[in-house]
Formats: structure tokens, sequence, C-alpha cells
């Protein structure tokens, strides 16, 4: 088995949202018990609605982003798909299509699945670029076939 996503998986999906919600939980919590009139110039309850925005922006653009991510396996037939305390195994036949996109500095892929499994329709993971090349190499008609069926 070949592990095909990067090792920062677990970075992104544990270290980063714990980090955040900690620290700008305990700012927000501080800044809404705390009695204080002005923030600079600022009022007190400007403040504390914009800090209060800013925390739950974030922990809903974490949850939407860096939580879904999932760890990714192969082997010679199927896809392992781990969140790190369930894994499912795909049989590469129930892979409709592979998306890869760019956003930012990072490049990021989807597996779209045929049928729905305990993670859904699909598994988005931030690829190892070496494995996830490695991996299209040994299995070049399996890419074929996930690029004919992407167009």
């Amino acid at each position: 088995m070949q592990r095909i996503s990067t090792n920062l998986t677990l970075l992104f999906k544990f270290f980063i949202p714990v980090f955040w919600i900690v620290f700008f939980g305990s700012v927000t919590v501080a800044a809404l018990l705390y009695q204080f009139e002005y923030v600079g110039d600022i009022p007190a309850r400007t403040f504390r609605i914009f800090i209060l925005v800013f925390y739950l922006s974030g922990l809903l653009l974490l949850v939407f982003t860096l939580m879904r991510l999932k760890r990714i396996e192969a082997d010679a037939a199927f896809f392992y798909v781990t969140n790190y305390f369930k894994t499912a195994r795909y049989p590469f036949h129930n892979i409709e299509k592979v998306v890869e996109s760019r956003f930012f500095f990072f490049h990021i892929a989807t597996l779209h699945f045929r049928e729905p499994g305990i993670f859904g329709k699909q598994a988005t993971f931030v690829p190892s670029s070496l494995r996830w090349r490695e991996f299209w190499e040994t299995h070049p008609g399996l890419r074929e076939q996930l690029l004919a069926e992407e167009k």
C-alpha cells in the first residue's frame, strides 16, 4: 500500500483547526466577558461583534476546507480513504473521476465516487507531488480511464 496524500494532512486537518479554535476562541471569550468601553477608538460593542464574526467566519472556513481533508492510500486495486478514525476501501471501478485543481500554492485533488460511501460522494485531499505522480505512472490505464470520464 502506498500513501498518495501528503504527510501534512494531519497538520491541516487537526493541528491548525485546534490551534484556531483554542487560541481565537479564548480571545473571543475574553473579549466578550471582560468589561471595557473602548478598544483604541472602537466602542466595545462594535469590537465584540467584530471579534465574534471573525471567529465564527474563520471556524466556518476551517470546517468547509481543512477539516474535510482525507488521507488517501492506494494499492494495486483499491483506494483507501481515511479521516484518521475510520477507513474505507474503494475499488478503482467505483471511482467516477479525479479532479485536480490549484488553490493558491496548494494542489488539491478530489476523488468522485460512483456510489456514496461512509465519507459521502467525494473525498478531497492534498496529494504528495512525488507519490501522486508515481501512482499515475504505475497505473497508466487507470489514468486514461479517469481522464476520459472527466471530459
